[in-house]
């Protein structure tokens, strides 16, 4: 695997780590293939949670633009490629995943950087994160989903004045409007994130991660189809073994001890 990317793992789960840290972790192409090949090895390996988070004092501050600078090109730089050969396939596989995919954002997350983050099921930031839709300040637009993520997460009024501006969020501000789960001290952040992923990876997390998919489809879906949807979703659960150990643990007055099946 590159070196841009870093994998732990930890029996159940895995820590996967943006390594660019000269950078911030900006993307290259090579950082791109070398963080889904991360998550596909991750799923396929039977990690039941997955802790994404950024080496040294930023998260990502998005694409390296130096791999995209039109004076150092034949011509003008294809940005839709790009974004439907890199950023798009990896939101894509973040949101499928099946289990809890947990982003620690210990600095700076910039561009597509905020947006990976946001894509991500649970975020947690370091009180002195910043999120930074920089698109505007080289003129282009949210993508890696945030033109979609910033308005389901927080209403058009609040989306337009970060997008436009490009205005830094603090993360404390950022949990306060419900952009991510928690702002934690931090010298905490890397501890807290661990034992929730921890948590989680020792979960039901075959309910989790119909959880998960459920909320997601809540965004496209008529009520009268994801009351369906949840009735399909509480028959698998029902018939797992999670469901049946849960309910026996619940009786004898015991912990469970769950398997995500």
């Amino acid at each position: 695997m590159s070196d841009t990317i870093l994998s732990q793992d930890h029996g159940v789960w895995v820590e996967i780590t943006l390594n660019r840290p000269d950078r911030l972790n900006s993307f290259t192409d090579e950082m791109h293939l070398a963080l889904r090949a991360a998550l596909e090895d991750a799923r396929d390996g039977g990690a039941r949670a997955i802790l994404l988070t950024g080496a040294g004092r930023g998260f990502c501050a998005g694409q390296d633009l130096g791999d995209r600078n039109p004076a150092k090109m034949q011509g003008p730089p294809d940005l839709g490629y790009t974004v439907r050969t890199f950023y798009a396939p990896l939101v894509r596989l973040i949101r499928s995943l099946n289990i809890p995919v947990i982003c620690a954002v210990n600095g700076v997350a910039a561009g597509a950087g905020a947006n990976i983050a946001l894509a991500c099921d649970i975020v947690l930031a370091a009180q002195s994160a910043k999120f930074i839709q920089s698109f505007s300040k080289v003129g282009l637009i949210p993508d890696t989903g945030g033109s979609w993520h910033l308005p389901h997460l927080l209403g058009e009024a609040r989306a337009k004045g970060l997008a436009l501006t490009g205005q830094p969020l603090l993360a404390e501000q950022a949990a306060d409007w419900g952009l991510i789960w928690k702002a934690i001290p931090d010298a905490d952040l890397m501890a807290d994130a661990r034992a929730l992923t921890e948590q989680l990876a020792n979960g039901p997390t075959l309910g989790l991660g119909l959880t998960k998919q459920t909320i997601q489809a809540a965004a496209v879906n008529s009520l009268t189809d994801h009351l369906e949807l949840e009735a399909d979703a509480m028959k698998t659960c029902g018939e797992s073994a999670d469901y049946a150990e849960g309910v026996t643990a619940f009786l004898e007055k015991r912990a469970p001890v769950f398997r995500g099946e």
